[in-house]
Protein backbone atom coordinates (compact mmCIF):
# COMPACT_ATOMS: atom_id res chain seq x y z
CA UNK A 1 0.00 0.00 0.00
CA UNK A 2 1.47 2.99 -1.01
CA UNK A 3 1.77 6.27 1.45
CA UNK A 4 -0.48 9.26 1.05
CA UNK A 5 1.98 12.10 1.74
CA UNK A 6 -0.53 14.83 2.34
CA UNK A 7 -0.85 12.94 5.49
CA UNK A 8 2.62 13.05 7.02
CA UNK A 9 3.19 15.55 10.03
CA UNK A 10 6.92 16.52 10.33
CA UNK A 11 6.51 16.63 13.77
CA UNK A 12 10.42 17.96 14.71
CA UNK A 13 9.87 21.27 13.55
CA UNK A 14 6.42 22.01 14.94
CA UNK A 15 7.14 24.00 18.30
CA UNK A 16 5.42 22.61 21.40
CA UNK A 17 2.27 23.23 21.83
CA UNK A 18 -1.50 22.56 19.43
CA UNK A 19 -1.33 22.61 16.19
CA UNK A 20 -4.49 22.38 13.65
CA UNK A 21 -4.74 19.97 10.61
CA UNK A 22 -7.91 19.55 8.57
CA UNK A 23 -8.24 16.97 5.86
CA UNK A 24 -10.75 16.78 2.91
CA UNK A 25 -11.35 13.03 2.62
CA UNK A 26 -13.36 11.97 -0.87
CA UNK A 27 -13.68 8.06 -2.35
CA UNK A 28 -10.16 8.29 -4.10
CA UNK A 29 -8.86 8.04 -0.16
CA UNK A 30 -9.61 4.68 0.54
CA UNK A 31 -8.88 3.32 -2.92
CA UNK A 32 -5.43 2.10 -1.02
CA UNK A 33 -7.88 0.33 1.60
CA UNK A 34 -9.59 -1.78 -0.22
CA UNK A 35 -13.54 -2.05 -1.00
CA UNK A 36 -15.65 -0.64 0.90
CA UNK A 37 -19.59 -0.75 1.93
CA UNK A 38 -19.98 3.07 1.40
CA UNK A 39 -19.43 5.29 -1.76
CA UNK A 40 -19.97 8.88 -1.78
CA UNK A 41 -17.65 9.66 0.94
CA UNK A 42 -17.20 13.27 1.43
CA UNK A 43 -15.79 14.12 5.07
CA UNK A 44 -13.60 16.45 6.23
CA UNK A 45 -11.10 15.21 9.35
CA UNK A 46 -9.96 17.97 11.65
CA UNK A 47 -6.68 17.21 13.56
CA UNK A 48 -5.48 18.60 16.71
CA UNK A 49 -2.08 17.72 17.29
CA UNK A 50 -0.90 18.42 20.90
CA UNK A 51 3.38 17.84 20.67
CA UNK A 52 3.97 17.46 24.09
CA UNK A 53 7.50 16.17 25.29
CA UNK A 54 8.21 12.69 24.64
CA UNK A 55 4.13 12.05 23.07
CA UNK A 56 1.32 13.65 21.55
CA UNK A 57 -2.58 14.20 22.03
CA UNK A 58 -4.45 13.70 19.20
CA UNK A 59 -7.57 14.58 18.75
CA UNK A 60 -10.04 13.62 15.52
CA UNK A 61 -12.76 15.26 14.76
CA UNK A 62 -14.74 13.45 11.85
CA UNK A 63 -17.60 15.23 10.09
CA UNK A 64 -19.10 15.13 6.71
CA UNK A 65 -21.32 12.32 5.13
CA UNK A 66 -21.08 9.06 3.24
CA UNK A 67 -23.93 6.92 1.08
CA UNK A 68 -25.08 4.03 2.45
CA UNK A 69 -27.00 0.64 1.58
CA UNK A 70 -29.90 0.81 4.34
CA UNK A 71 -30.23 -2.88 6.17
CA UNK A 72 -34.16 -2.68 6.53
CA UNK A 73 -35.00 -1.85 2.81
CA UNK A 74 -31.80 -2.16 0.78
CA UNK A 75 -31.97 1.41 -0.78
CA UNK A 76 -28.76 3.76 -0.63
CA UNK A 77 -28.94 6.88 1.63
CA UNK A 78 -26.96 9.78 2.82
CA UNK A 79 -25.77 9.26 6.20
CA UNK A 80 -24.11 12.04 8.52
CA UNK A 81 -20.82 11.55 10.07
CA UNK A 82 -19.89 12.89 13.32
CA UNK A 83 -17.65 11.64 15.79
CA UNK A 84 -14.54 12.27 17.53
CA UNK A 85 -11.66 10.61 18.20
CA UNK A 86 -8.65 11.01 21.10
CA UNK A 87 -5.05 9.33 20.07
CA UNK A 88 -1.94 9.07 22.21
CA UNK A 89 1.26 8.74 20.18
CA UNK A 90 4.06 7.97 22.48
CA UNK A 91 7.92 8.18 21.16
CA UNK A 92 10.15 4.97 22.40
CA UNK A 93 13.29 3.14 21.93
CA UNK A 94 11.63 -0.17 20.76
CA UNK A 95 8.37 0.72 19.78
CA UNK A 96 7.85 -3.31 18.75
CA UNK A 97 8.61 -4.36 22.10
CA UNK A 98 5.39 -2.40 23.50
CA UNK A 99 2.36 -4.11 23.92
CA UNK A 100 0.33 -2.28 21.77
CA UNK A 101 -2.68 -4.70 22.43
CA UNK A 102 -2.77 -3.40 25.69
CA UNK A 103 -4.00 0.04 25.04
CA UNK A 104 -5.44 0.64 21.76
CA UNK A 105 -5.54 4.44 22.18
CA UNK A 106 -2.09 4.71 22.54
CA UNK A 107 0.39 4.23 19.80
CA UNK A 108 4.08 3.72 19.63
CA UNK A 109 6.81 5.08 17.16
CA UNK A 110 10.62 5.12 17.47
CA UNK A 111 12.60 8.15 18.63
CA UNK A 112 14.50 8.65 15.90
CA UNK A 113 11.07 9.09 13.61
CA UNK A 114 9.92 12.52 12.21
CA UNK A 115 7.37 12.18 10.22
CA UNK A 116 3.70 11.29 11.45
CA UNK A 117 1.87 9.87 8.92
CA UNK A 118 -1.87 9.84 10.00
CA UNK A 119 -4.08 8.02 7.49
CA UNK A 120 -4.38 4.75 8.94
CA UNK A 121 -6.19 6.93 11.88
CA UNK A 122 -8.33 8.61 9.11
CA UNK A 123 -9.56 5.24 7.25
CA UNK A 124 -10.29 3.96 11.48
CA UNK A 125 -12.01 6.61 12.24
CA UNK A 126 -14.37 7.28 9.45
CA UNK A 127 -15.03 3.36 9.35
CA UNK A 128 -15.83 3.90 12.99
CA UNK A 129 -18.12 6.62 12.66
CA UNK A 130 -20.83 4.57 10.46
CA UNK A 131 -22.63 2.92 12.65
CA UNK A 132 -23.39 -0.60 12.49
CA UNK A 133 -27.05 -0.68 11.57
CA UNK A 134 -27.78 1.47 8.83
CA UNK A 135 -31.75 2.34 8.78
CA UNK A 136 -33.17 5.32 6.96
CA UNK A 137 -33.47 8.20 9.30
CA UNK A 138 -37.52 8.73 9.98
CA UNK A 139 -39.36 11.53 7.99
CA UNK A 140 -40.21 14.58 9.45
CA UNK A 141 -43.44 13.11 9.97
CA UNK A 142 -42.71 10.58 11.69
CA UNK A 143 -42.90 7.53 8.85
CA UNK A 144 -40.09 5.55 8.13
CA UNK A 145 -37.94 6.86 5.44
CA UNK A 146 -37.80 3.23 3.66
CA UNK A 147 -38.97 2.48 0.48
CA UNK A 148 -42.53 2.39 1.45
CA UNK A 149 -43.19 -1.06 -1.28
CA UNK A 150 -40.21 -3.04 0.39
CA UNK A 151 -42.40 -2.15 4.10
CA UNK A 152 -45.83 -3.64 2.46
CA UNK A 153 -43.65 -6.44 1.62
CA UNK A 154 -42.09 -7.28 5.04
CA UNK A 155 -45.43 -6.66 6.89
CA UNK A 156 -46.49 -9.21 4.78
CA UNK A 157 -44.02 -11.49 5.41
CA UNK A 158 -43.93 -11.09 9.28
CA UNK A 159 -47.78 -11.71 9.38
CA UNK A 160 -48.83 -14.92 10.74
CA UNK A 161 -51.04 -16.62 8.48
CA UNK A 162 -53.11 -19.88 8.37
CA UNK A 163 -50.33 -21.75 6.01
CA UNK A 164 -47.78 -21.78 8.85
CA UNK A 165 -48.07 -24.79 9.86
CA UNK A 166 -45.30 -26.70 8.08
CA UNK A 167 -45.62 -30.83 7.65
CA UNK A 168 -42.11 -31.21 8.84
CA UNK A 169 -42.54 -29.52 12.02
CA UNK A 170 -45.99 -31.65 12.81
CA UNK A 171 -44.40 -34.36 15.11
CA UNK A 172 -42.44 -32.36 17.16
CA UNK A 173 -45.31 -29.82 18.62
CA UNK A 174 -45.65 -32.49 21.69
CA UNK A 175 -41.84 -31.13 22.93
CA UNK A 176 -42.53 -27.59 22.66
CA UNK A 177 -43.61 -27.41 25.99
CA UNK A 178 -41.01 -29.84 27.81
Amino acid sequence: MKQLREFDIAFVGLTPGVHTFQYQITDSFFENYGQQDFSNCNATVKLQFDKKTGFFLLKFEVGGTVTVTCDRCGQPFEMQLWDDFNQVVKLVENPEEMNADEDPDVTYINRTESHLNVADFVYEFINLSIPMQRIHPDNPDGTSGCDPKVLEMLAKMNKPGDDDTNPIWKGLEKFRDN
